[in-house]
């Protein structure tokens, strides 16, 4: 069991890292159109894992409160929502294609604010991962073992591009590629961290759980919609990121309700 849940919390971090390798075998530069599918597919993923693996199971345990059951995660949602804005207007951070900086005025470096801005992404991914695993080793019956590890393999398997989305453009702004790298991998270990803090409190207030599974849930949602939708669309016109969404979407979905 030990094992199993290293295991889980680790292949998100996994999945970054072997991305942001693609730093020593691609071109300096990914093509815009070859980033913005990836962040379309990134984002299907992330919605199918928020409604499947997070808002239905946060249903499902307030199911005694019959007509009702909606309302931890409604409240869970809005607070994740609400989280992540705060971190949004607080953290200086730049977003992919954009000169325009967000946050608070810093003398940061663009490349800093360039991570930091995927950073901010992968907290959520890692506190969904941690609140769904604390269900299932509370013993949570809406939970399964094989349910936990389809959403840490979906995200890995989002977080694949997502590191070389980082990687790549941090090489073209003149990083070597060995601090690319690096700066990728350090991107997504926060995502282990935000994983096991979420679990050590979810252990503490195991009542909790459903309104913890929404903000999961409304944190993500809060990415996708501020973040990697905007990106999927930058540029002229294309179709290319919102069938890739499609794809996420389904590949995410169809990972649920095989192994879920």
């Amino acid at each position: 069991m030990t094992r199993n849940v290293v295991l889980e919390l680790l292949l998100p971090f996994l999945g970054t890292s072997l991305g942001a390798g693609g730093v020593f075998f691609l071109k300096e530069k990914l093509n815009l159109m070859l980033q913005r599918s990836l962040t379309g597919f990134a984002a299907g993923v992330m919605v199918a894992a928020s409604v499947w693996s997070l808002l239905v199971p946060a249903m499902d345990q307030a199911e005694d409160m019959g007509r009702w059951a909606f309302l931890p995660a409604v409240i869970g949602f809005w607070l994740g929502v609400l989280f992540l804005l705060v971190l949004d207007r607080t953290i200086p951070h730049l977003h992919q294609n954009s000169t325009q900086p967000e946050g608070p005025h810093t003398r940061l470096k663009r490349t800093t604010m360039l991570v930091l801005a995927v950073t901010l992404h992968n907290i959520p991914e890692g506190m969904a991962v941690g609140v769904v695993l604390a269900g299932w080793m509370a013993g949570n019956d809406t939970i399964t073992a094989t349910a936990t590890m389809a959403l840490s393999i979906g995200i890995a398997i989002q977080n694949f591009p997502e590191g070389a989305i980082i990687s790549m453009p941090l090489q073209a702004e003149g990083v070597g590629k060995g601090r690319a790298f690096l700066y990728g991998v350090l991107s997504g270990i926060v995502e282990p961290l935000a994983a096991v803090l979420t679990m050590l409190a979810a252990g503490l207030i195991l009542p909790a759980l459903p309104y913890l599974l929404g903000f999961a849930a409304g944190a993500m949602i809060y990415v996708v919609v501020e973040q990697l939708i905007p990106e999927a669309s930058a540029g002229e016109h294309s179709n290319l990121g919102t069938m890739f969404f499609a794809a996420g979407f389904t590949i995410m979905l169809a990972l649920d309700v095989a192994l879920g």
